[in-house]
């Protein structure tokens, strides 16, 4: 059974810094794109950031683009994103995704986690 848990959700104040991190289990980690997207209340789900299987190629949505980091750790099966000078509209439900080709759509999805950010 595949699983994508996320982690590291919460509520922050703007210019704050948090750290998401997603820990699979049920693939072969090693050989999956990872991605992060988001959604925000009355919006469609965007991506937010993606990393290849072996971490040499990132992109990033340009809303995010010099703030937000994507990382992998192929030998603890986890994702990272690492998100500094947080914005109000930054504010959504991260979720963490699982694909087999870098360009190709999401074929697992963990179940996401709150970001707030608000004073």
């Amino acid at each position: 059974q595949v699983q994508l848990v996320e982690s590291g959700g919460g509520l922050v104040q703007p210019g704050g810094s948090l750290r998401l991190a997603c820990a699979a289990s049920g693939i072969r980690f090693s050989i999956y794109t990872m991605a992060w997207y988001r959604q925000a209340p009355g919006k469609q789900r965007e991506l937010v950031a993606r990393i290849n299987n072996s971490g040499g190629s990132t992109d990033y949505a340009d809303s995010v683009k010099g703030r937000f980091t994507i990382s992998r750790h192929n030998a603890k099966d986890t994702v990272y994103l690492q998100m500094n000078s947080l914005k109000p509209e930054d504010t959504a439900v991260y979720y963490c995704a699982a694909q087999f080709r870098y360009t190709t759509a999401p074929n697992y999805w963990g179940q996401g986690t709150q970001v707030t950010v608000s004073s």
